[in-house]
């Protein structure tokens, strides 16, 4: 057969894109092709190719697994028309989460920090290791909604309930490094264990099989005598600070708590809930100001841990990398955190993030490993900044509130992270738009952290009459000086005063 034959019996098959590419999402209809080639008619002589009748590829797709052996595009084909579903798939889960920090900041604060903490890691490992059979796309989304509520509930329980059973030095180090440190790490060995174990299925099931490891810390993990002594249950806070004493080497007094301390009236203590939270003007600016800045840090943060799969290079070094420059961040974070004012810190990390991540879209398209330094020093900023945003918020909140003020920030930082993978996806319409976008929101949340509070060397307000004011971009500690007298004044009706000084004498 000569090539000009040739030419003319295959010049129908497949359709072509305008890059010269054949289409990997549709063809020319085969019954179609048949008649054409059947009368002998040659493409672009006696039939215009262009206006032959597309179909969808019927007979399924062929993937490259030499990176992937298997992943649930490819296993339930979400390509061409429901590839909108890979993006979605991310949005469910961090659907869950927002509605886990709805549900969960309240049940913490109403039911103990300990009991919501277990509770949640137990439905986060069970629903995950039931996601591992999943029969179907629809029902592997259904259990990944349910696992991202126990994820964040876990998380956030757990991150106020070290904020409160610590004392001031080992608290910054806990809620900077401590928390944030581990999460690294498993996150440096997540692309470590996918390297070797290329099926999701499989992957699945060897990160969730170490969840049951945490059933014993329910006998070693204690109750937040904070939360406790907000509740009235005065007895057992002091047996937690004794049993503490007791660890540490050290005599506790005979009486940890005053006599007049209201003891057991559980039922009689006044209840909270997310209406709490803007009641007043002055706390009402300060939720509105948190819940902007971690809406805008999470479309950062996620959009960046999500972009990693598609920058130039080997992915599972990308995530590598992407993972290991958070251990500098959080390092850094708790430097800065310890020494420097909150605020400042939170500004500087925002604006530098975002600053950086703008400079990309201004590189030429070759340049591809200098864009990838840009945008994990635009991550090391992000992610410094959301290791200081939690604990300032942890700080700027009252006891009787703060783990509903956590769980409502996290839920509208959730807002922002169900969008992230649509900022990712826009990415294929134009290249630089995700770092645009991200640029401009990271620039813009710093500057509105300017306008928070400032907490630091203060003590963690207890009663919502305790927390400071907004006083906008002024440096100003007239503020400290009014808590502390009405923290005094109200040395008698407030039960959790004085517990800073004898968690840090333990």
């Amino acid at each position: 057969m000569s090539s000009s034959d040739y030419d003319h019996r295959t010049g129908f098959l497949g359709d072509w894109e305008a890059n010269g590419r054949a289409s990997e999402c549709s063809r020319y209809r085969l019954d179609v092709l048949k008649s054409y080639s059947d009368r002998g008619l040659v493409p672009w002589v006696d039939v215009n190719v262009s206006t032959i009748e597309q179909e969808r590829c019927e007979d399924g797709w062929e993937y490259d697994r030499e990176t992937y052996v298997s992943t649930i595009v490819t296993e339930w084909d979400l390509v061409c028309s429901d590839d909108w579903k890979a993006p979605l798939t991310s949005s469910v889960f961090f659907c869950g989460v927002l509605i886990g920090s709805f549900i969960s900041g309240q049940l913490s604060d109403r039911y103990g920090r300990k009991i919501v903490l277990f509770l949640t890691m137990g439905v986060q490992t069970i629903f995950t290791l039931i996601q591992v059979f999943s029969p179907s796309w629809v029902a592997f989304c259904s259990l990944f909604f349910v696992v991202g509520m126990g994820q964040i509930s876990n998380y956030v329980a757990a991150f106020v309930l070290g904020m409160e059973i610590l004392s001031l030095p080992v608290r910054i180090i806990y809620s900077t490094v401590g928390v944030c440190i581990f999460f690294s790490i498993g996150y440096m060995i997540l692309p470590l264990v996918a390297y070797f174990i290329r099926g999701w299925r499989m992957l699945l099931l060897a990160l969730t099989l170490p969840g049951f490891l945490y059933i014993p810390l329910w006998w070693i993990v204690p109750e937040s005598p904070r939360w406790l002594l907000s509740q009235g249950r005065v007895d057992e806070a002091e047996a937690i600070l004794r049993d503490a004493a007791r660890r540490n080497g050290i005599e506790a007094p005979e009486e940890i708590f005053p006599p007049s301390q209201p003891r057991d009236k559980a039922g009689t203590m006044q209840p909270h809930n997310l209406c709490d939270l803007v009641r007043s003007s002055n706390i009402r600016t300060i939720t509105i100001l948190l819940c902007l800045v971690w809406m805008a840090l999470s479309i950062g943060y996620f959009a960046l841990t999500l972009n990693t799969s598609n920058l130039y290079g080997n992915p599972y070094l990308n995530c590598f990398f992407s993972a290991a420059v958070e251990v500098p961040a959080y390092i850094i974070s708790w430097l800065m955190f310890r020494y420097l004012p909150r605020r400042l810190c939170l500004f500087f990390t925002l604006f530098l993030g975002g600053l950086v991540l703008l400079f990309i879209h201004l590189l030429p398209q070759h340049m591809n490993y200098f864009a990838i330094s840009l945008e994990m020093l635009g991550k090391f900023g992000v992610t410094t900044a959301f290791a200081i945003v939690y604990a300032f918020t942890a700080e700027l909140y009252p006891t009787v509130l703060r783990n509903t003020a956590m769980g409502a920030c996290s839920m509208a930082s959730r807002v922002g992270s169900i969008s992230a993978p649509y900022f990712i996806y826009f990415g294929g319409y134009y290249r630089a738009l995700p770092y645009i976008l991200m640029g401009t929101l990271s620039v813009l949340s710093g500057l509105l952290s300017l306008l928070l509070p400032e907490s630091l060397d203060m003590p963690l307000p207890e009663t919502i009459s305790h927390m400071q004011t907004v006083t906008g971009c002024k440096m100003r500690h007239s503020s400290y000086s009014l808590t502390a007298a009405r923290a005094e004044e109200e040395n008698t009706s407030n039960p959790n005063d004085g517990l800073e000084a004898d968690i840090s004498k333990l």
